[in-house]
């Protein structure tokens, strides 16, 4: 997917490179060259498509000061073209296989939609126009994407990167092609997307997920262009995998861990282990929204049941991952480490789909969708939504965040919609290994795997640094550190040292693309809205070291403990409790037990620590912490060296807040206690000894009990603790409700058929099987 340059964290945090005329299309589909009769309905397509490049020309101080942007850019891409015999830019050159060729058909879509776009720099301009057709006549007859020309490299690119860039290009110019013109350029994209249900360069791989999505546009707006009634109901049909029997479905909802798509417990997977909302989630959604909205009246429309289905998922799958109108790391996989494609952008991607569905529901699902999105554009302060100051950085597909994006969300907000209020939500999602525990003023969620979910995904020469998301990081988002992922975290955290993870200080293992772990163990329970439990048997990607992790989450912080832990690689092994960004040239006080800590201390017997503006952490043990304050510089090539992703050599440098748990070399059964207390003040932390009590720490069961006798406890086997006892691997919540007492269980291998517990020497069979790790409550 293509990427561009670098800039400040506050710029281009949405994608948008362009707009396009929002003027009707005419003569275009009606060109008497035309093979085949135009399908009706067509023109609306191809008007709504135009329409999500253009929008509608509503004027606005945001809109206006987003088109200045535009303008800046657009006339550079045009002032450096040069269309004759060679290269149109001269650090692109052509060639078959190119790994530029996105990008050259990304800048063309620049001007192109500037050129359209009512008051833009290039408006209209005759002289433009004409070097628009020469450039495109450039690229086809080059064979640089004709139906000459061969697949070479990242069969993306073309089958849907450029697909879809020529597209929006042809939408903003079709008023000015003939049928004939129009049919040609398009003939690449019938080559390489003719069968929106199969990849073209082995037809033995079924499309799923984002890809088959994207195909499924690709196929009803080509067909629309060309006027193909059969086209367009093949790509709409492909949305449903009407031609396999739904199998494929880009909406249906798999019953099972693993597999791309989405499943029955709100989980989106791409790739087939990798927990992707953050991204091929969205990117389908948008294609989804798209659909909807260019097929909206016409007889191609997608049908009320699919439409509403698409509806559903924001609130299931997307909202309880976003934080201030970002998204959260642990479920963007390798796009973290693109510079063009911080959390902060894919939030406003998601902002801009949403909104659009919006447009096109009506009544709960639209007061739904439509809070939602007023939500997200009223919380992100860090990157506001409505601000494009660079709209050079964006992801593919229809640019609903660029100056679209901002007049339907203005149009949106000025039905004085109410957006929705924040709710203390704790959620595991089971079938992607992936949780999230929200607070009206904090939320976290952990990054981990098993042989199911994949540590990291490597590939495409992307994600770099990416060895250790998965080994147990505690992602934290705070109400005063909204940009902390964006702000150049990925190309600057030491990432031997994430948050959360046990790891050893010697040489990093090899990079794989989706590697899994050995063991079944990761899963957690819920106990309610405010409290549960997660448990990860880990065991590091060359097997040598080992440890039974746990996380108990709490409206004021989480108790994670540590057990077992044991290496014999002879190197350091490091538990991290903090490593936070402060930023560039970043301040913060930070306290151990009242005094002041300096650049690089040892801290030993330590009861708590304060960090300003971060929060607290209470040592549950007697653990030898190092406190260590440094800046760090790094770049976005470091982590992304992918052809059309790469990152630049900038070099970016910000300051970090260490708190590292010693456990020496080879350690055997060691262990760490401690607790993170999000924005708690210095009295908080202090006085948060009376929250909970840790009840057991081993490598059989882990354990606390909360103020009001509530009992969390993770069990990697049979064992007991208080008054509890199970027969194998279980997380286990104990505690009153206001009907009584009642029991929550779930089984985090996801193999057994029963889990049978003991309390109070009365027994429970509590079915697991099938039920992918969610939680079963017991009435006792």
């Amino acid at each position: 997917m293509p990427g561009f340059g670098n800039f400040d964290r506050r710029t281009a945090l949405r994608g948008g490179a362009a707009a396009a005329a929002s003027v009707a299309l005419t003569s275009a589909l009606a060109g008497t060259s035309s093979a085949q009769p135009v399908a009706s309905g067509s023109s609306s397509i191809v008007t709504g498509y135009r329409e999500l490049q253009t929008g509608i020309n509503r004027p606005s101080a945001e809109r206006t000061a987003a088109l200045a942007n535009l303008d800046r850019v657009a006339k550079a891409y045009h002032d450096s073209m040069t269309v004759g015999d060679g290269p149109l830019w001269k650090d692109l050159p052509l060639g078959p296989g190119s790994d530029f060729t996105t990008s050259m058909y990304a800048r063309l879509r620049a001007i192109v939609v500037n050129w359209g776009t009512p008051g833009g720099a290039l408006a209209g301009d005759p002289a433009v126009l004409a070097r628009i057709k020469g450039a495109l006549e450039l690229l086809y007859t080059s064979d640089q994407y004709s139906e000459k020309t061969a697949e070479i490299g990242n069969w993306y690119t073309y089958e849907i990167g450029i697909p879809l860039y020529l597209l929006h290009i042809l939408a903003t110019v079709a008023d000015e092609l003939t049928q004939d013109e129009l049919a040609k350029y398009l003939k690449p994209v019938l080559k390489f997307s003719g069968n929106p249900n199969l990849r073209t360069n082995n037809p033995s791989v079924v499309e799923t997920g984002a890809n088959r999505a994207d195909k499924s546009t690709i196929s009803v707006v080509s067909g629309a262009m060309l006027g193909d009634a059969e086209r367009i109901k093949r790509g709409v049909g492909a949305f449903t995998d009407v031609e396999g029997g739904g199998a494929a479905s880009v909406i249906a909802k798999l019953h099972r861990s693993g597999g791309d798509g989405f499943h029955t417990d709100g989980s989106f997977l791409q790739h087939d282990s990798v927990p992707y909302p953050g991204h091929y989630g969205i990117i389908l959604l948008t294609a989804v929204a798209s659909a909807i909205h260019v097929t909206k009246g016409t007889e191609f429309e997608l049908p009320a049941d699919v439409r509403d289905e698409a509806y559903a998922l924001v609130a299931d799958t997307f909202a309880p991952f976003v934080y201030a109108g970002a998204l959260m790391e642990s479920v963007r996989g390798r796009f973290l480490s693109r510079q063009g494609e911080s959390a902060h952008d894919i939030g406003h991607q998601l902002t801009g789909a949403v909104v659009l569905l919006a447009r096109s529901a009506s009544g709960k699902r639209k007061e739904e969708l439509g809070g939602l999105a007023a939500k997200w554009i009223t919380e992100d302060t860090f990157a506001p939504y409505l601000k494009i100051p660079d709209p050079e950085r964006f992801a593919p597909g229809p640019d609903l965040v660029g100056i679209p994006g901002i007049e339907f969300a203005q149009e949106l907000l000025a039905t004085n919609v109410r957006a929705t209020p924040t709710v203390a939500t704790h959620r595991v999602f089971g079938q992607q290994d992936r949780m999230v525990h929200i607070t009206e003023g904090w939320s976290a969620s952990l990054g981990v795997a098993s042989t199911r979910i994949a540590r990291y995904e490597s590939i495409n020469s992307m994600n770099l640094h990416g060895w250790y998301v998965g080994d147990g990081s505690l992602y934290l988002f705070l109400p005063k550190a909204k940009g902390h992922f964006t702000d150049a975290y990925w190309p600057t955290v030491d990432p031997q040292l994430l948050p959360g993870t046990t790891t050893k200080s010697g040489p990093t293992p090899k990079l794989e693309s989706v590697p899994l772990t050995g063991k079944d163990h990761c899963g957690g329970v819920r106990w309610d809205a405010r409290h549960g439990a997660h448990a990860l048997d880990f065991v590091s990607q060359d097997g040598t070291l080992t440890a039974k992790k746990s996380w108990f989450f709490t409206p004021s912080g989480v108790v994670c403990l540590g057990a077992g832990i044991t290496d014999s690689s002879g190197e350091r092994i490091r538990t991290t409790i903090e490593n936070r960004n402060l930023g560039e040239n970043g301040i913060g006080v930070l306290l151990a037990d009242g005094h002041l800590v300096g650049g690089s201390e040892s801290l030993r017997r330590k009861r708590w620590l304060h960090l300003e503006r971060v929060g607290g952490y209470v040592l549950l043990d007697d653990a030898e912490v190092t406190a260590l304050r440094e800046d760090r510089t790094g770049t976005w090539r470091d982590i992304d060296k992918g052809a059309n992703t790469k990152g630049t050599t900038v070099p970016y440098t910000r300051r970090y807040q260490k708190l590292v748990i010693e456990h020496g070399e080879k350690p055997s059964n060691a262990t760490y206690a401690y607790a993170v207390l999000p924005t708690a003040s210095v009295v908080q932390t202090i006085a948060s000894a009376w929250s909970w009590r840790v009840r057991s720490n081993t490598a059989t069961v882990q354990a606390v009990r909360l103020w009001d006798a509530t009992l969390l406890a993770n069990f990697f086997a049979a064992g007991s603790v208080d008054e509890v006892s199970v027969s194998g691997p279980a997380s286990v919540a104990l505690g009153r409700t206001g009907n009584g007492w009642q029991l929550a269980v779930s089984d985090p291998t996801q193999r057994q058929e029963v889990v049978r517990v003991t309390v109070r020497r009365k027994t429970f069979e509590v079915p697991v099987k099938d039920t992918f790790g969610a939680t079963q409550t017991v009435r006792i």
